[in-house]
């Protein structure tokens, strides 16, 4: 007869890597806010060349500003979005980033 202790689990050794967050980065929003003074045409060619915006996301930012008074119209890092911020307000539009 053999001596097979069949209660006993094997023990398994697993090596895991584990990536640790050591900072998050925070996430902001360049907002793109209404006035009375620049076009429509302005403003898409603004999106379109300051925020890589496509003409449909551009002209979508636009109709959104137009009607809600503000529109989001990029996010990333403030490191990220700053230069875009400042560009904007270069050319006269109403920006900020949140």
């Amino acid at each position: 007869m053999s001596n097979f202790n069949f209660h006993v689990q094997p023990q398994w050794e697993v090596d895991v890597d584990v990536d640790v967050l050591t900072e998050e980065e925070v996430k902001r929003v360049l907002v793109l806010h209404n006035d009375d003074y620049n076009t429509f045409d302005f403003v898409i060619v603004s999106l379109m060349e300051v925020c890589d915006h496509t003409l449909e996301q551009a002209e979508q930012c636009t109709w959104l500003v137009h009607y809600k008074g503000k529109c989001e119209v990029k996010t990333g890092s403030y490191e990220f979005l700053e230069p875009m911020c400042t560009a904007l307000l270069d050319r006269g539009l109403s920006a900020e980033i949140m």
